[in-house]
């Protein structure tokens, strides 16, 4: 006979692993190596019972204390026996897949299943959402067949139950130390078995259908935010109840507002004078609010003012948020001759360089040589 690993060893923990180390190591193998999940290999379903001969020693406080003591020799003839602690396998393992351990050995019933959710995204502008907005949406959801009901059996017939499950929708198996129940395989989990179905449906007991509805989205959202109605998603078996209906809210950029939370940013133009006199601008917000502001005088390049309470609004009672608006001197790129002469008096005053007047283009010089003199000439003095 092959001799034992060191259950510590199998189990990849230190010996002086405290009880949660040593349960998340076993979920950890146990998800890895459980046969329904590694269906005809024999080193994984050895790795398993491996794992879960480990763990039933070490998570037993008494049998551990024995085996740190004596070894595999020690509790050879405990393990499984009476004594110590009781370790529940199926607790352990049962939100790993999905329920279906039980190791006390009663029969679940899986019965009728409950309709599928369904998400929809649904991509609306930035103003949308700080107004709100009602969009008329349509869906493709599964409704119940009109013909059979949603029994998926031909009218005037009946489903029978499985014989293989007899009607439960579980199988049992023996897996080692546990009971393992799994959704029968001949009924899908139903219990029943269309014999005669419809031919509407096909016997799915479903139709594919659309329907139109009004979906109101509040001011404020964000995306990622969920409008759910309950029960308006996909039909479930029959006798059972719909999903949900969930729709997923996705804000496209603005191309000029930029949003931090409730706060909006964005960059507003403002000339070399008004930087430097200071005085009153006109800047309009998102939804199109016009906003007296006064600058100060002596204003510089990206300082940020703030309009406070025109960002997006709040959501559940919390405050609008605010406008944080960046001022950029936009500097000309094309001056009249008025405005090339100030600026240059400007420099001088200011006793700085300034590149040379542009020259003129050959189309400036053609037209002063070609072009006559439109000035009327002085009369000529009266010689007598």
């Amino acid at each position: 006979m092959a001799k034992k690993r060191d259950y510590y060893e199998i189990l990849g923990v230190e010996v002086t692993a405290d009880d949660g180390q040593i349960k998340t190591s076993y979920r950890r193998l146990a998800l890895q190596f459980h046969p329904d999940r590694n269906a005809g290999d024999d080193a994984a379903a050895h790795k398993f019972k491996e794992a879960t001969e480990a763990y039933e020693v070490l998570a037993d406080k008494d049998k551990r204390s024995l085996y740190d003591r004596g070894g595999h020799s020690a509790v050879d003839g405990s393990r499984g026996g009476g004594g110590g602690q009781s370790v529940d396998l199926g607790d352990l393992l049962g939100g790993l897949f999905g329920g279906l351990f039980n190791e006390g050995g009663g029969r679940r019933k899986a019965g009728p299943q409950p309709g599928r959710d369904v998400q929809i995204i649904i991509d609306i502008e930035l103003v949308d959402a700080a107004r709100g907005i009602k969009k008329s949406i349509t869906i493709q959801r599964e409704d119940h067949c009109e013909k059979c009901n949603g029994t998926g059996a031909k009218p005037g017939t009946k489903p029978t139950n499985c014989k293989r499950c007899g009607g439960q929708g579980v199988v049992i198996q023996q897996q080692m130390f546990m009971r393992v129940q799994t959704p029968c395989r001949a009924c899908n989990g139903q219990g029943v078995i269309v014999t005669d179905p419809c031919t509407q449906c096909r016997g799915n007991g479903k139709t594919v259908g659309k329907r139109t509805l009004e979906v109101e989205i509040p001011p404020g959202v964000d995306t990622g935010d969920r409008i759910r109605y309950q029960g308006q998603g996909d039909a479930g078996d029959s006798g059972a109840p719909r999903g949900d209906l969930e729709f997923a809210i996705r804000v496209r950029e603005h191309k000029f507002f930029e949003r931090d939370g409730t706060n909006l940013i964005c960059q507003w133009p403002i000339t070399f004078a008004q930087a430097a006199l200071g005085g009153p601008i006109e800047i309009r917000t998102l939804i199109g609010e016009k906003i007296k502001y006064d600058l100060p005088r002596g204003v510089q390049s990206h300082d940020v003012v703030k309009l406070s309470g025109h960002g997006m609004p709040g959501r559940r009672g919390a405050r609008r948020g605010d406008l944080m608006v960046q001022v950029v001197v936009d500097t000309p790129q094309r001056l009249s001759p008025d405005q090339e002469r100030l600026y240059r008096e400007l420099a001088e005053l200011d006793k700085i360089d300034v590149g040379p007047p542009p020259k003129k283009s050959i189309f400036s010089k053609l037209k002063d040589l070609f072009v006559p003199d439109e000035t009327p000439a002085k009369p000529e003095s009266d010689p007598k």
